[in-house]
């Protein structure tokens, strides 16, 4: 029976490998196929394929209820019923929409919006909105989030921008948002949103900073709630009832066993209801129940068995569940203990249980945090020997107690102020453990040296004795194989995706160099979201020179993130910035870095920011690249009277392809073999504008889209072609097929 669950398992789990779902019609011959084998000795493949029938069943729906591509860029007067927790922002309010209608299409059953400057926004709320709707998208870069998968997972079909909207009803505040909004109002020691996180599982409100000293330090499951919570507070409501029974204190007629495993489980989803029933929450929900019916029962029951359980449980009512990295870090956490735990001779006593349960989590996590682009934290065991304890047995009881009592005046805010007390202890805490050691992102590994980590830490986690752990140790050295290094003569190019932006990364042999740094508006930075955290997965340890083409905030808004997180040799600017020290971009300027010629161009006397913009050529084995910033028609015709050869074989679109741009003069002489446009998705711009592409078109010229490719990668001085992120096949994304 466990062999047939577990094949069911890997058919569902199978359902995110997939390039793509199988064609419509398919799904019933496979279903068919799946029932023989189970009637047969072809069981296992039955159970897998069945497994996979309903996973990719289950994913065809939600691909399906997604926005008709007729709808994109509209904007409709629609009417619908907000849920969840809105978040509140530095530019407005982030909410999500149930069951919207609009008398002019059909629309998804979940909208995700953003609405700027909007107002209080509460759960149950019915709003009439005029909505600009887009399809579920995001930035793609490499081994970067993927945010099309997690909003398939969560069933969003479309996301938009709230232009103006009245409310058809007065609606009191959910019980979750009025209890958020006490806690927020307690003095918590400035920590009112990490409580709401930790009670409520609505991290939203944290900064970002406290979020990146949390991922530095392996310690986010510490506040987002997860299993270890629900575990201890059922733990605690069991241990009370069987403590109470122990001391004759409870009403003997009632029998304590069924009792403290009814309020056990009950105290569990209590706080999995309040929390919103995340996939670590369900898990543990599910694996708890289990457990406390075979307690029950007074049977003896493996940890493996509940586990599978667990999993069976998520995935049936979710197969979409496996997109989100959540899901895997979850159980794999889960798994790993099981596997070090269970199934030893002798026990270990208390304080080696738990300081190995750190290092074997560390190591176990290791190939999957590899396998999902997430940074490695070096402090991770140490940080957590303090900070479990430290929330579990401190905060979190006192957060519960705290907000259980807030309606007897002074005594639940006094509960809330000394829980946000010993929650800001241990930030500094952590703070300080981050500045010290901060996460390691390592480059990605090749499949082969992926395979022979995992397998060592596999060994390493063997029981002790096992002759193989000491050759696990070996394998994890393939950790730091050496990385595919660019050929002398030639430049590695990616221009990033960061929307309606630029950030273009150049690296040769031995040299790196970024090309403007992504926008940065309000609270959104995407230098600090996105581009920095490329880089470090490219491997770049430090930029030779950071290249600001001018100072508008979509191509300079990011440089100062990128300035604070990577060591940056040299900084040059079209124009000032506010990055000084900084040097100034001139006319004629050149140097070679391992074999590749770079050379700057200003036109000094240009009436705007945008045709002041320092442009950058590239020459690579005879391949040229011109890198353009937002030059316009004006910099374009002084650029073609300034002479020389002006033969490019890439171009980076000037202003992103707007129409005071990409002239044909300017094409001709260039006679370009493609061109790289950056731009948001469905941007208020227009850009690229029609005429540009067709202007282009004409020219026989291949146009690359990072709205629809993704990031662009081309090998300069290989002779070589471009290509996007989004080309590389999952069912979920929608590829350009032009």
């Amino acid at each position: 029976m466990r062999t047939g669950m577990l094949a069911f398992a890997l058919g569902l789990l199978s359902l995110g490998f997939l390039p793509a779902l199988p064609p419509d019609g398919w799904l019933w011959p496979l279903l068919v196929l799946a029932l023989a084998c189970l009637r047969s000795r072809g069981r296992v493949l039955g159970w897998w394929l069945l497994g996979l029938c309903w996973a990719c069943w289950s994913a065809q729906q939600a691909l399906d209820a997604r926005l008709a591509p007729a709808l994109e860029g509209r904007t409709l007067w629609l009417q619908g019923q907000v849920v969840g927790l809105p978040t509140r922002t530095e530019r407005g309010v982030r909410f999500e929409l149930e069951q919207p209608s609009s008398r002019r299409a059909a629309l998804p059953q979940r909208l995700q919006l953003s609405w700027f400057a909007g107002p209080e926004l509460r759960a149950g709320q019915r709003w009439r909105l005029a909505v600009n709707l887009r399809r579920p998208a995001g930035l793609l870069n490499p081994h970067g989030p993927d945010r099309e998968a997690l909003l398939l997972a969560r069933r969003i079909g479309a996301t938009g921008t709230v232009k103006a909207g009245e409310r058809l009803d007065a609606a009191p505040p959910g019980w979750r948002d009025a209890l958020r909004e006490r806690v927020l109002a307690v003095d918590a020691h400035g920590r009112e949103a990490a409580l709401v996180a930790l009670l409520l599982g609505d991290g939203g409100g944290m900064a970002r900073q406290d979020w990146q000293v949390l991922q530095a330090t392996g310690s986010v499951h510490l506040l987002v709630i997860s299993g270890q919570h629900i575990g201890l507070l059922a733990g605690l409501v069991y241990g009370l009832v069987a403590g109470l029974a122990r001391l004759g204190a409870w009403p003997s007629r009632l029998p304590w066993l069924p009792w403290a495993c009814a309020l056990a489980l009950a105290a569990a989803l209590g706080y999995g209801w309040l929390a919103g029933f995340g996939v670590p929450v369900q898990r543990a929900c599910l694996m708890l129940a289990v457990v406390l019916l075979w307690r029950l029962r007074f049977r003896h029951l493996g940890a493996g068995l509940p586990l599978l359980l667990a999993l069976l449980g998520v995935l049936l009512v979710e197969p979409l569940a496996s997109l989100l990295p959540g899901f895997w870090l979850s159980f794999a956490a889960v798994a790993v203990l099981v596997l070090c735990f269970s199934a030893r001779l002798g026990a270990w006593r208390p304080w080696q249980a738990w300081t190995r349960a750190q290092w074997v989590i560390a190591v176990g996590l290791l190939p999957l945090l590899l396998a999902l682009g997430l940074p490695i934290s070096l402090t991770a065991p140490l940080a957590n020997l303090l900070a479990v304890p430290w929330i579990s047995l401190a905060v979190l009881p006192l957060a519960l107690l705290g907000s259980a009592l807030l309606w007897l005046p002074g005594l639940g805010e006094g509960l809330l102020w000394l829980a946000g007390l010993a929650l800001d202890g241990l930030f500094r805490c952590l703070a300080w453990g981050a500045r010290q050691v901060p996460a390691w992102v390592p480059e990605p590994l090749p499949l082969w040296a992926w395979l022979l980590v995992a397998l060592g830490a596999l060994l390493v986690l063997l029981p002790r004795g096992v002759p193989l752990r000491m050759p696990g140790v070996v394998l994890l050295l393939a950790l730091w194989v050496p990385r595919e290094q660019v050929p002398h003569g030639q430049v590695q190019v990616w221009q990033l995706d960061v929307g309606q932006g630029l950030a273009v990364l150049l690296r040769t042999r031995q040299h790196a160099l970024l090309y403007d740094a992504g926008p940065a508006l309000g609270d959104s930075d995407l230098g600090d979201s996105v581009v920095l955290p490329t880089l470090r997965r490219l491997g770049v340890k430090q930029l030779d020179l950071m290249l600001i083409s001018h100072g508008h905030a979509d191509h300079a808004g990011g440089a100062a993130a990128v300035r604070r997180g990577l060591p940056v040799k040299r900084v040059m600017v079209g124009e000032v910035a506010g990055l000084e020290p900084a040097q100034r971009c001139a006319s004629g300027q050149r140097w070679q870095w391992d074999g590749v010629d770079f050379e700057l161009w200003q036109w000094a006397q240009g009436g705007s920011s945008n045709d002041r913009s320092c442009v950058l050529r590239v020459v690579a084995n005879g391949e040229r690249l011109l890198l353009a910033g937002d030059m316009e028609a004006g910099a374009e015709r002084a650029w073609l009277a300034a002479g020389g050869d002006l033969r490019i074989d890439w171009l980076q679109a000037p202003h992103h392809g707007s129409r005071t741009s990409s002239t044909a003069p300017f094409i001709t002489a260039l006679a370009p073999r493609g061109v790289l446009i950056s731009r948001g998705r469905s941007n208020g711009f227009g850009h690229p504008h029609p005429q540009v592409l067709e202007r282009y078109r004409r020219h026989g010229v291949s146009i690359h889209d990072t709205a629809l490719e993704g990031a662009l990668r081309l090998m300069l001085g290989s002779q070589g072609g471009v290509q996007g992120v989004r080309k590389e096949r999952r069912f979920w994304r929608e590829v350009d097929e032009g």
